[in-house]
């Protein structure tokens, strides 16, 4: 069975998907970064990374304080919008 954490190329695409979705919706930037952060959180804490990619995110994450984690987050969002 695969997960959308099995390959980065899923991960990276269910992400531009959510994104996306929150956009049609009407949700600002802002909102869109907050959710990034709590995805983000929410892996870190339920999901082992199974592929290298995510495995450094993961360590970063870790080593990362909140406003650290927040720039992730929005990075992250800017990877999927840029395709």
């Amino acid at each position: 069975m695969t997960t959308v954490t099995s390959t980065f190329e899923k991960w990276k695409s269910f992400l531009g998907e959510r994104v996306e979705q929150a956009k049609k919706a009407g949700m600002g930037e802002e909102t869109i970064e907050k959710l990034a952060y709590q995805i983000g959180e929410f892996l870190d804490d339920k999901v082992d990374p199974n592929n290298e990619q995510n495995r450094v995110l993961k360590e970063l994450w870790d080593v990362g304080d909140k406003e650290e984690r927040k720039a992730m987050a929005r990075l992250m969002v800017k990877l999927v919008e840029k395709g």
